[in-house]
């Protein structure tokens, strides 16, 4: 029969005190010792998690490649600004002399054109006549005392001015391009036009002072450090070299895009090349002092290894970390290294608007005439030359910087084309964008083998990388040969949009710059959009 409501409560708790006694028992089951054979047995999966893993292993990589990457710029970029340097001391007084005998010489072949001279002749002519001018108001200022001055300062002393004259370098060649940029295109400009300057003789007596103070400068940048390598303790080079590391700590932390990145890198090339001559200075200097005895040569090695080696590890801590915490790829330094060797293939073209010494002190704020000024008359004061001998080693010193001024141009622009064809750069050099210049349309070209701009092009559309610029005429309207560099690697974020948008979203993407725009104004302040 049907089980009686007492029979079926009694079911019921058993089954209850059946179920609470396996509860019990599973509870009484978690024991230390089964907890640590879960913790050692316990397993997970990391490919569960892919991607995240993926990306850490490609940061490794990043990282080790740097070294090498970085390295393969900054060696580009110091040949670049030796190759500018050398120019000063070779190739410049050899183009002042031509232009001197062209203008001499005038006379004889009748005015063919409304110009005197060329505009590049008459910016050769400049920059000799103020390289001449500065070495010999450099004779007043004396070595000896400023560097027996600067000793006797305290050491925190010297470390704080150190620092002040870093700083100081930084604002004078960030202004001194633009002084003497002014300079050259006052005497060059078009006398048809209306003048909008002060004059040609205001603009060279600037570009004058300017070279003078930023030679000092330079010369007590030098004189700082002679006086670090002739410290009984080393403790102010110890305390300079530090201050190296500081640097990371400023520029590790910061968000930097890879137009960002650019500008420390050329900054940081011509940091590097300023600071080898330097110490070329100091060495000239003790070397002198030692009646150029060669056994202090090696006790100066050891410093001069440290200084330098202190300068690439700082270098490569800091653009290792950058790339890092902004997730930037190692290949970035190819695109760089690419814009420079652009740089460097456009200023041999016949529409090249600057020459190549000017193109790199407007890239890397690097300007060559301060720091020639202050080597010529570091080594005219060291060494003595007397007799005929001594004025024929001089002679054949001479031909010597002319043949690795052309050696090291050959080889430059070669490793130029190079850099330039593997980024697919070439035709951007010949098909250069025209921009009218503000309030004047650009006229659309009438042929496709017609010349723009007064520029003649052969049959293939090509221009020549050595002939000389052609004359514009008057009666064309303004137009400006934008540098190619103007309009390659572009570094957006995304995906790259129509460049024929609005000008509303142009401004949204304004600090999306093209990498060959950058130049000594966001690398002197190092400033960080």
């Amino acid at each position: 029969g049907q089980p009686s409501p007492q029979q079926r409560t009694e079911t019921l708790g058993f089954y209850e005190s059946d179920r609470g006694r396996k509860k019990k028992r599973s509870l009484s089951d978690l024991s230390l010792l089964r907890f640590i054979s879960a913790e050692l047995t316990r397993g997970y999966f990391l490919e569960h998690n892919e991607a995240k893993y993926t990306e850490r292993r490609e940061r490794v990589y990043t990282c080790m490649r740097i070294p090498r990457e970085l390295e393969q710029l900054m060696f580009f970029g110091i040949f670049l600004c030796l190759d500018a340097f050398l120019y000063v001391f070779t190739l410049l007084p050899l183009r002042v002399f031509l232009a001197m005998f062209r203008f001499i010489t005038l006379p004889c072949y009748g005015l063919r054109d409304r110009r005197l001279l060329q505009p590049a002749q008459v910016c050769d002519i400049l920059k000799g006549v103020i390289l001449v001018i500065c070495y010999f108001m450099m004779h007043y200022v004396d070595y000896s005392m400023m560097y027996h001055l600067i000793r006797g300062q305290s050491v925190i002393k010297l470390y704080i001015i150190y620092n002040m004259l870093e700083v100081a370098d930084r604002l004078f060649s960030s202004f001194g391009q633009d002084i003497l940029d002014a300079l050259y295109w006052t005497a060059t400009e078009p006398k048809e036009r209306k003048r909008a300057h002060i004059g040609v003789i205001p603009h060279f007596f600037m570009a004058v002072l300017y070279v003078f103070l930023h030679a000092i400068l330079i010369m007590v940048q030098a004189t700082t450090l002679n006086v670090a390598f002739n410290s009984h303790n080393k403790s102010l080079l110890t305390i300079m070299m530090s201050n190296n590391f500081v640097e990371i700590k400023g520029s590790v932390f910061k968000k930097f895009e890879k137009n960002n990145l650019f500008q420390m890198s050329n900054s940081d090339i011509k940091e590097r090349f300023t600071n080898y001559v330097l110490l070329l200075i100091v060495c000239l200097r003790n070397m002198e002092q030692f009646s150029w005895n060669p056994d202090h040569l090696w006790v100066l090695f050891p410093d001069v290894c440290m200084v330098v080696a202190s300068e690439i590890a700082v270098d490569i801590v800091k653009h290792a970390f950058i790339t890092k915490f902004n997730d930037i790829t190692a290949d970035v330094y190819s695109e760089y290294r690419a814009s420079l060797a652009f740089d460097l293939v456009s200023s041999r073209q016949k529409n090249a608007y600057t020459d190549y010494s000017d193109s790199v002190s407007r890239r890397m704020g690097f300007i060559p005439l301060p720091l020639a000024v202050l080597l010529i008359r570091v080594v005219t004061s060291s060494i003595k030359v007397q007799g005929v001998l001594a004025y024929a080693c001089v002679v054949l010193f001479y031909c010597g910087l002319i043949s690795l001024k052309v050696l090291n141009s050959i080889v430059l622009l070669g490793k130029s084309c190079q850099y330039v064809k593997e980024a697919k750069m070439e035709e951007k050099l010949f098909n250069p964008v025209l921009t009218a210049t503000p309030g004047k349309p650009v006229s659309k070209p009438q042929s496709k083998f017609k010349s723009t701009q007064g520029i003649s092009t052969d049959e293939n559309g090509s221009t020549s990388v050595t002939n000389q610029p052609v004359h514009q005429k008057e009666n064309l309207p303004s137009l400006l040969v934008t540098s190619n560099s103007d309009q390659f690697l572009t570094t957006p974020d995304g995906e790259e949009k129509d460049i024929s948008q609005d000008s509303s979203e142009l401004k949204h993407r304004s600090s999306k710059k093209d990498l060959l725009e950058i130049d000594r104004f966001t690398i002197c302040g190092n400033r960080i959009d």
